[in-house]
């Protein structure tokens, strides 16, 4: 676990890690905490340097969105070249580890068409991938019972007992989820049984998972796990029931019910994942835990009047002792992908860009018009993403007018030009009228959206670098995150075995990073 001159195998190693990252991000807070949406309201742009804005300003579009992936261009300033760096050499490596050096008895095998019905080809590589390191672990640790946290639809649950042949449970929040894992489950058995009278193989079908609706994960829950019999498939029991179990006599039964547990975690999100790893080490029926996180978003986080001792962020004794704390935007932003910054291409990427002009754009239209309604934070909801679908192509022909054969001169003018098109105003009104209609506000009298548009325009070329040096930050506060959970776990002693490794491919699935963790 290493990334140029950090590591990470030790407590005091990790330490040094998160400390450096602190002590970088500290300058930086402005970006960090800045809402985009406000960029031409604050005038952003105006607090960062402006020999970095001189100069991305003019930079070709396809380079500005590489910023993330640490890629610098020669005639940049020093300056900014040690920025993008940096954050490079302090970002935990996203290539895919070669697992099979790594980890024992790793064999990834591809999934039928019966298994992978419904996977798109992210959820596929996903359960390809994490199955067999959960297998492996599994294996490692002695005969247990897998259980999938936060299971959705159950496709990693019914690869590990289908596949792979372990007894599974599913636990999952929704009874609707619950539900749909069964009926997919039964048809999944229905074909293995099939198969098998075919072959005339004699061999016994493998047993569906178990599916569990339950809201809260605890040590209690999955204490009572191990009293519960699991040969019966498609059992639905509450967190009532588990207690139930618990408390029920041990004496009978126990050749057939398991004593030791394996939690997996499929990007469990936001506080589950750090409640998994807090459960393995309140649980000692719970031998290992794999644990892939997501939606830092939506993490908890200690505040100076908070007095609750569990809480998504810092979980480390380490990072607490340092007194950091991340805020709800840094949180957001170490959601971004730099894997999917670089594969945008040009004309995903000024069209992005553009939307998040028209947007920060309306925040000025707000602030004239609705300064009341502006201090709530309104969520126009996914308006990005329908506003292109309402007009791909025309949007793209907008944003991208310079032929394919254009000289370099030509098209190191492109960010200066991703509004220029007499159309980006005709763009920015339908943007603001169905923005008007989400936040069920009235058009003002004097709404004079012209004037605005061409207030905001003359700076629209700096959204895009803006916000590409805004982006580079995320794997660097990712991996501040993914270091205070690892550094959770060494801090609990020799007794616990952790490892940190990226497992997905990032083009394919950038949250690739699992946390794992098993009793020595």
């Amino acid at each position: 676990m290493k990334r140029g001159r950090f590591s990470c195998n030790t407590r005091s190693e990790t330490l040094e890690w998160i400390t450096a990252i602190i002590d970088f991000l500290k300058p930086f807070s402005f970006i960090i905490n800045a809402h985009v949406v406000n960029f031409f309201k604050d005038k952003q742009w105006e607090d960062v340097d402006e020999e970095w804005v001189s100069c991305l300003m003019k930079e070709k579009p396809e380079n500005i969105l590489l910023i993330p992936s640490g890629s610098v261009q020669d005639h940049w300033p020093a300056s900014l070249k040690e920025f993008i760096h940096t954050l490079r050499s302090l970002s935990f490596p996203r290539e895919q580890a070669d697992l099979q050096t790594i980890l024992a008895d790793v064999n990834v095998e591809p999934l039928g068409t019966v298994l992978s019905q419904g996977m798109n080809l992210k959820k596929k590589h996903e359960v390809e991938v994490l199955s067999a390191v959960v297998s492996s672990v599994v294996n490692s640790v002695g005969e247990s019972t897998v259980v999938d946290v936060g299971s959705g639809q159950g496709y990693l649950a019914q690869v590990l007992s289908f596949q792979y042949q372990h007894s599974v449970v599913a636990i999952d929040s929704s009874s609707h989820h619950g539900n749909v894992t069964d009926a997919r489950a039964a048809r999944i058995r229905k074909h293995f049984a099939s198969q098998m009278r075919k072959s005339g193989s004699g061999n016994k079908c493998p047993d569906a998972p178990t599916t569990i609706t339950c809201r809260v994960l605890s040590t209690e829950m999955l204490k009572s796990l191990t009293n519960v019999p699991l040969e019966e498939n498609d059992l639905d029991i509450n967190a009532t029931a588990l207690n139930e179990g618990l408390r029920s006599s041990q004496s009978s039964g126990d050749a057939n019910r398991p004593c030791s547990l394996v939690l997996a975690g499929l990007h469990a999100c936001g506080d589950l994942s750090v409640t998994m790893l807090r459960t393995f080490m309140e649980c000692e029926e719970v031998k290992a835990v794999v644990s892939i996180g997501c939606c830092y978003n939506l993490l908890s986080e200690k505040t100076s009047e908070d007095s609750c001792s569990k809480y998504g962020f810092p979980m480390s004794a380490g990072l607490k002792s340092l007194g950091f704390s991340l805020g709800k935007n840094a949180r957001d932003l170490a959601c971004q992908s730099a894997e999917r910054w670089s594969s945008l291409g040009e004309d995903a990427g000024l069209q992005n860009f553009q939307l998040h002009s028209f947007r920060a754009a309306f925040q000025m239209v707000l602030s004239k018009h609705y300064p009341e309604v502006l201090a709530t934070s309104p969520s126009i909801g996914r308006q990005g993403k329908a506003f292109r679908r309402q007009k791909p192509r025309k949007a793209l022909e907008t944003l991208s007018k310079v032929d394919t054969s254009r000289k370099d001169t030509d098209v190191k003018k492109s960010m200066r030009h991703t509004s220029s098109d007499s159309n980006s105003y005709s763009s920015f009104e339908k943007f603001c009228l169905s923005a008007f209609t989400r936040l069920n506000l009235e058009h003002p009298q004097d709404l004079d959206l012209s004037a605005t548009w061409n207030e905001a325009d003359a700076f629209t070329e700096l959204i895009g670098p803006y916000w590409s040096l805004r982006a580079a930050l995320g794997p660097v506060l990712e991996t501040l995150i993914l270091l205070d959970r690892l550094m959770f776990l060494q801090e609990q002693g020799d007794s616990i075995e952790v490892t940190m490794l990226p497992i997905f491919d990032p083009t394919i699935s950038p949250r690739n990073v699992a946390i794992i963790a098993k009793r020595l």
